[in-house]
């Protein structure tokens, strides 16, 4: 685009003209101020901010080196902990927040459990574990976290 003025008013008066142009008439706007065709995937509201971006960083001024350099090493950063690539899953948070209602249909009868700061609660009583709360269900010993579907079945060996 092509260097301006710093006139506030005419600035503003411009991003009105864009932010009412249809995307057409934005795409033309792209054109005639890069020499170029748009991208074609890029949305009205795409268009219209770099376009306005644009006027303004023309006006008063692009960032600063140090903005840049700091924009640059955060893009440039992994997103992801080294080692790991991104087709793989991510893993889940497995932290339950107090307050969460974990149901479990037992023998046709559903059997709700809440989490609390300091355990689980289940009929009444306070549990410090999932497996004691199963096993106070079952009467038998289960790992809990698997017997409420927070884990899978363990892989056979």
């Amino acid at each position: 685009m092509a260097d301006r003025s710093i006139d506030r008013t005419s600035i503003e008066t411009e991003i009105a003209h864009l932010r009412g142009l249809d995307l057409d008439g934005l795409r033309a706007r792209w054109h005639s101020a890069t020499g170029r065709r748009p991208p074609p995937h890029l949305p009205r509201h795409l268009l219209f901010r770099i376009l306005a971006y644009r006027l303004q960083a023309d006006a008063f001024g692009d960032l600063d080196r140090g903005t840049e350099r700091l924009l640059g090493r955060a893009g440039a950063a992994p997103a992801e902990p080294s080692g790991r690539t991104t087709d793989e899953p991510r893993r889940r948070d497995r932290t339950l927040r107090p307050g969460t209602i974990l149901v479990r249909e037992w023998n046709g009868a559903l059997e709700r459990v809440t989490v609390l700061d300091v355990g689980f609660a289940w009929n009444g009583t306070t549990y410090h574990s999932l497996s004691g709360v199963a096993f106070a269900i079952t009467g038998t010993r289960w790992n809990g976290p698997r017997f409420f579907g927070l884990r899978g079945a363990a892989a056979s060996s």
